[in-house]
C-alpha cells in the first residue's frame, strides 16, 4: 500500500536557490533544503533535472540559498517558482548581490542566505540532490521563515509542476474551498499558481480598476503572479 497523502505531512520551507554559469545567472523556488552536517557545515538541495538552475549548478559546482520571510509577496514566488529562466531574466527584477562563489544572492524578502560548493550529488529520478559544503552565510534581518504550509494554507499557493510536492492531475490536488459570493461578481482562480482574481479589488499592477469583472478583462491580461493567460482561470467554486 502506498498512501501518498502521508507525504503531505512532511514539513518544508520555501527558498530561492540560485546559481551561475559563466555570465549567466538564474534562480528558482525550492521547498527541499536541509542541513545534513555540522562539521563541515553542509546542506542538501533537491532540484528538478529539467530546470535551468539544475544545469547551472552542474556546470559551476556552486549554489546559493536565500531563506524567504513569511511576508514574501506572491509576485516574487511567481517569478522564481512559475517562470523559466530560459524566458525571463529573473535576477534583473529583484535586489541581489554577487556572493563570494560568484552566485547571485537574492536579497529581496530574504532573512538570510548560504553559499555552498557542491561536494557530491545523488540521482533521485526526476530530481538530483546536491550536497554542498557551506562556505559563506549571513543573516540579513530577523523574521519568521516562510513555510510551505503557510504558502499553501494562508497564501493559497500551488506547487509548480517541477516541484517534488506537485500533485498533478491525479486527484491529489487540493480541491478549492466552497466560497461562493453572495451576489456580486464572481472570483476566478488561476489553475497554475492559485492566484485569485477578485473583481472588487482588480489588479493594480495590470492597470485593472476595482470593479472590473473577469469577463471584462482584456484578452491580453495575464495572471500577475505566474503569467498564465485568461483561459487558465476557473470560477471559484
Amino acid at each position: 500500500m502506498l498512501d501518498r497523502q502521508a507525504l503531505w505531512n512532511i514539513s518544508y520551507g520555501l527558498y530561492v536557490v540560485s546559481s551561475v554559469s559563466g555570465q549567466k545567472t538564474n534562480g528558482q523556488i525550492v521547498n527541499s533544503v536541509i542541513q545534513v552536517s555540522a562539521d563541515p557545515p553542509s546542506i542538501a538541495v533537491s532540484i528538478n533535472k529539467n530546470n535551468l538552475t539544475h544545469e547551472y549548478i552542474q556546470e559551476s559546482g556552486v549554489l546559493a540559498v536565500s531563506v524567504l520571510e513569511e511576508e514574501t509577496p506572491m509576485n516574487l514566488i511567481g517569478l522564481f517558482g512559475f517562470k523559466s529562466g530560459r524566458d525571463v531574466d529573473k535576477m534583473s527584477q529583484v535586489s541581489c548581490r554577487d556572493g563570494q562563489t560568484g552566485c547571485p544572492v537574492v536579497i529581496d524578502s530574504s532573512l538570510c542566505f548560504f553559499e555552498g560548493k557542491v561536494a557530491g550529488s545523488v540521482d533521485c529520478g526526476t530530481h538530483t540532490i546536491f550536497v554542498a559544503e557551506v562556505v559563506g552565510a549571513q543573516v540579513i534581518k530577523e523574521g519568521t521563515p516562510l513555510t510551505y504550509a503557510y504558502y499553501r494554507n494562508v497564501m493559497k499557493g500551488k506547487a509548480s509542476k517541477n516541484a517534488p510536492t506537485y500533485k498533478g492531475d491525479t486527484g491529489l490536488q487540493d480541491k478549492p474551498e466552497d466560497k461562493k459570493m453572495e451576489g456580486g461578481m464572481k472570483k476566478y482562480v488561476c489553475n497554475v499558481c492559485g492566484y485569485i482574481y477578485d473583481p472588487e479589488v482588480g489588479d493594480s499592477e495590470g492597470n485593472i480598476e476595482a470593479g472590473t469583472s473577469f469577463e471584462d478583462l482584456p484578452d491580453s491580461w495575464t495572471c500577475p503572479v505566474c503569467g498564465a493567460s485568461k483561459d487558465e482561470f476557473s470560477p471559484e467554486e
